[in-house]
């Protein structure tokens, strides 16, 4: 009988003495960022939960890009220090050395364990980091995202324009071009993001809606290609296209790596006057291309301005701000902005921007 009760007692000891670990341990996880750490439902997505009770100085805002090596990446980081000067605070940017959504989600994990007030990302893959971002907002950590308008677990998604408005943009330049009429191609980074592939089925359904006499290869399949975020990637399966399809006469490219991967298979294939080249990236990355005439035009967003409207979104949320219909956040293209509530609430701002020869020397970035 002895021997039963003191078993009991050490086992009791044991759930008691575990009971404690597991509630030192919940404590210890909700005590990053600045926020209250709300942890379930529409809590969890309440901006005005994650409040900073620290002084402004204290914050740290974190970046996280695709890829940090990327010239586009490059230009937003501009953007992200301006914003961190010009509202005093603390700012980093950190990304993968290449476009990996397993990569990236480490490096989101690392900053979750830094304890940073505030996360700003632009996905690869936005179902690859739904948890580590639910993690983030769980633990007090405010969360916004860009070029991700189908990210569940962030409290805005800033946007420099409509993807459908975009679209139909790339689309019209493009059939400008090819006088609207021919057959032609579209590349994507990756089927993954989001953004890319609301690009590529808005030029598609602008297409179909208003231009006629034009056709989408391999009987209308969205994208044509993926270039995996690379240059080289890009190259060989616009060039793979270009064989295939003899008779091409237009390409559009809606990840910064798709038009230059483009332009040189078509100047290698030698049909810079047959094909008409439409994409997304940065003016001097692409100056030479532009200036040779292989790329006809580029649509684009400034990704400094971009990265500026993060960081000051990320400052309103942790000041308290409401961000609301109208609100103004600081920078070119984003003075006014819009709220569409779907999957997420989007911020629209109206920061397109449309380059050729004709202007691109008015453009250094």
């Amino acid at each position: 009988m002895k021997k039963i009760l003191s078993t009991l007692i050490i086992v009791l000891m044991f759930f008691s003495l575990t009971a404690c670990s597991m509630g030192t341990s919940t404590d210890s996880a909700s005590s990053s960022g600045s926020g209250s750490g709300a942890t379930s439902g529409e809590d969890l997505l309440n901006p005005a939960n994650f409040k900073s009770d620290k002084d402004k100085t204290e914050w740290t805002i974190a970046v996280v890009t695709k890829d940090n090596t990327a010239a586009w990446f490059k230009r937003m980081e501009v953007g992200v220090n301006e914003a961190g000067e010009k509202l005093s605070v603390n700012v980093i940017q950190k990304g993968p050395a290449n476009a990996d959504a397993a990569s990236q989600v480490q490096v989101i994990d690392d900053l979750i364990a830094q304890g940073v007030d505030a996360l700003a990302v632009v996905p690869i893959d936005p179902g690859a980091i739904e948890s580590s971002l639910e993690n983030a907002l769980s633990q007090g950590i405010a969360v916004v995202t860009h070029e991700a308008s189908n990210q569940e677990n962030t409290l805005f998604d800033i946007e420099a324009f409509t993807s459908e408005a975009f679209g139909a943009s790339l689309m019209d330049a493009l059939a400008g071009e090819m006088g609207e009429k021919g057959k032609y191609a579209m590349m994507v980074g990756y089927t993954t993001s989001t953004t890319h592939m609301e690009y590529a089925n808005a030029q598609k359904a602008h297409q179909e809606k208003t231009y006629a006499d034009m056709e989408l290869i391999n009987d209308g399949q969205v994208p044509s290609a993926e270039s995996e975020e690379s240059v080289d990637i890009a190259y060989e399966r616009a060039k793979e296209i270009l064989k295939a399809n003899p008779d091409l006469s237009g390409f559009t490219g809606v990840a910064s790596p798709d038009s230059p991967g483009i332009a040189k298979a078509v100047e290698e294939l030698g049909l810079q006057d047959k094909v008409n080249i439409v994409g997304v990236g940065t003016p001097n990355e692409f100056e030479t291309f532009v200036k040779a005439g292989t790329i006809n035009k580029l649509l684009l967003w400034d990704p400094a301005n971009a990265g500026y409207a993060m960081v000051s979104a990320a400052v309103k949320i942790l000041s308290g701000e409401e961000i609301t219909e109208g609100t103004d956040l600081g920078v070119e293209g984003y003075e006014k902005v819009r709220i569409i509530e779907g999957t997420n609430k989007t911020v629209i701002g109206d920061a397109a921007l449309e380059i050729s020869e004709e202007n691109i020397d008015d453009y250094d970035f």
